[in-house]
């Protein structure tokens, strides 16, 4: 299991990748490997945002 810190650190590094992915993208918008490394990206920063929001109650209710 990842300490709270060590879950932060990846969120941060992960952030900077898509931000010099975007800044690519815009200028070249049609770069299909770009748009997928972005959504990429995109995808785990979001599930690391889920985990340090710590959800409560049941996965199944």
């Amino acid at each position: 299991m990842r300490t709270e810190d060590q879950v932060q650190r990846k969120l941060t590094e992960l952030n900077k990748q898509k931000q010099s992915v975007q800044e690519r993208l815009n200028s070249d918008p049609e770069n299909d490997f770009l748009k997928a490394q972005f959504e990429k990206l995109e995808d785990m920063t979001l599930m690391l945002e889920w985990v340090l929001n710590a959800p409560t109650g049941s996965y199944h209710s």
